[in-house]
């Protein structure tokens, strides 16, 4: 019997492999991306530990060329995830009186996996089915997720080793048990690293998890279950069931073991989700748990104090990184004219030099959006501001070509009216919306920077003037969840910003932090009274 007090190992940020010309894991990378190339796999549901075929297929297909099937998935349906919530239930009371050191044991080995023989397999599966170049790739299927699991370990010990005070006589303890039923997690295409997480992190506190990735990133998701299975992942704790949000989705909240969603997409589908846990709160056996980073209008906001080459290096990465496909991606700024003409300059020199096409070219910086669907989507928003409406204009890019891959340039569009609509709303793509402000118009522009979009996710402010900064992060307060200072608001790092949004932008239950693992868990506050009292009597009755 383990009789110790065990601290977790203080966790590091895991460091970003270069890829460089001539470095060993640039060619162990481009040598994993060819193999999974050459393979075509057949994905099934993971069900209780076992592999579950139902007939029903969903490709996998490369979207930079999306003739080409990586992979053919089994789609669950509602009879599968009765099955799923069955292990589920099943799997939970061991796995939830399980010490938990054993629970982050399984976590720890899993980062030394991924850090290890599964490095260049998730980057490579989430390059060739999520379309990131592999610095993209590094950041977020390795170097995150790595940081994830050692973190979220480390939380969880602090969080065991918050106790209350006790009286003379009297010993109290806090237990923090796991959530009464299964958690169900909803993933986004991407990022692995969310991926990875949002399933585990209640596991950790030991709950178990039904997990629904996005159907277009069942690839890189799969992945990560047999890296689970080898890490010692006990049957049924964490249960793989994709699938439509319909199938998969509504009968998970309908059923009474429901006890909370961890999610990452769409505010529509939150909401939707949310409405319908209301419509079932009286069959649940507790209140679930409900955790959310949905939509995002990121905004930079620049200062005339501000530097035009930082600000528009920011503008570049924050805006194009992964073809906009982030959370917290750069899609609208506000530029004082001052500064227009410098910073318009230096990006389209910058745009010349940006290659796009297919991430195994390590010389591509942009690669395609995810689906057909994206592209068609984000065409409309370009095509719309082609029309001039609002007084837009593209000033680089516009360009869209779906005839191999989903490709979209960098698209950079001004526009005279703060309240146009690619000002407002979400597009999720590599299109960059600018409001450029009059100087002496600061407070106004502020102002309608704080109104324009209901989401409040990530912002930054660009200023060299220190009351300048001061004023604006005052004036956008409830702007962002995570607010950067002459930075992209992009790059959140696991232990360091821990990351969600408020408004329509969810919870804010800070992924990357105790806060997030906090809500995973029940406790029970415990009062021992070593001799207790033998008369009923107080001594003000004497």
């Amino acid at each position: 019997m383990l009789n110790a007090i065990i601290n977790v190992p203080s966790p590091k940020n895991e460091p970003i492999k270069s890829y460089a010309p001539g470095s060993p894991e640039r060619a162990l990378l481009q040598k994993e991306i060819a193999a999974q190339r050459a393979t075509q796999l057949e994905i099934p549901l993971i069900i209780g530990g076992e592999e579950v075929r139902t007939g029903d297929f969903g490709d996998c297909r490369m979207p930079h060329l999306h003739g080409r099937l990586l992979a053919r998935y089994h789609r669950a349906k509602k009879e599968h995830v009765q099955k799923a919530i069955n292990a589920a239930v099943k799997a939970q009371p061991a796995w939830a009186a399980m010490d938990w050191e054993q629970r982050a044991a399984i976590f720890l080995k899993a980062a030394e996996l991924l850090a290890g023989p599964y490095r260049m397999i998730l980057n490579a599966a989430t390059m060739n089915g999520q379309s990131k170049n592999p610095f993209q790739a590094e950041i977020d299927s390795a170097c995150e997720l790595i940081d994830f699991y050692r973190f979220n370990t480390y939380y969880a010990r602090q969080i065991y080793a918050q106790q209350p005070e006790s009286s003379p006589g009297i010993w109290d303890y806090m237990e923090h048990r796991p959530l009464e039923g299964f958690v169900l997690a909803v993933t986004p295409f991407n990022f692995t690293s969310i991926a990875g997480n949002l399933p585990t992190a209640p596991a950790i506190m030991g709950n178990v998890s039904l997990w629904k990735p996005a159907s277009s990133a069942v690839y890189s998701a799969y992945y990560l279950m047999k890296m689970f299975a080898e890490a010692g992942m006990p049957p049924g704790v964490i249960n793989f069931v994709p699938g439509s949000g319909g199938e998969v989705g509504d009968p998970a909240v309908d059923s009474e073991h429901f006890a909370g969603v961890h999610f990452t997409g769409s505010t529509a589908v939150f909401q939707a989700m949310w409405q319908r846990i209301g419509n079932n709160i009286a069959r649940y056996h507790s209140y679930p748990r409900i955790v959310g980073e949905t939509g995002g209008k990121d905004f930079v906001f620049a200062h005339p104090s501000a530097d035009p080459d930082a600000l528009s290096i920011a503008l570049l990465r924050g805006a194009f990184e992964y073809q906009g496909q982030k959370c917290s991606a750069a899609s609208r700024a506000y530029i004082p004219e001052s500064l227009w003409p410098k910073v318009k300059d230096r990006m389209g020199d910058e745009l010349k030099q940006m290659k796009m096409g297919d991430p195994s070219d390590f010389g591509n910086f942009i690669n395609a959006v995810i689906d057909k669907a994206a592209f068609k989507s984000i065409k409309e928003y370009v095509d719309f501001a082609k029309t001039g409406s609002g007084g837009a204009k593209i000033v680089f890019g516009g360009k869209c070509d779906d005839s191999v891959g989903y490709f979209i340039e960098p698209t950079v569009i001004t526009t005279t009216d703060p309240k146009y609509r690619l000002i407002c709303d979400e597009i999720f793509g590599p299109v960059m919306t600018i409001f450029v402000y009059p100087d002496n118009k600061l407070e106004e522009t502020l102002a309608q920077c704080d109104i324009a979009s209901p989401y409040a996710l990530t912002g930054a402010v660009f200023a060299q003037d220190r009351y300048a900064i001061a004023h604006m992060m005052r004036a956008l307060v409830n702007t962002a969840g995570n607010f950067y200072i002459n930075d992209k608001p992009t790059g959140a790092v696991v232990g360091q910003q821990p990351f969600g949004g408020a408004r329509a932008s969810g919870t804010n239950d800070k992924a990357g932090s105790l806060l997030n693992l906090i809500r995973w868990v029940s406790p029970r506050a415990i009062k021992e009274t070593f001799v207790p009292p033998k008369d009923w009597r107080y001594p003000f009755l004497g």
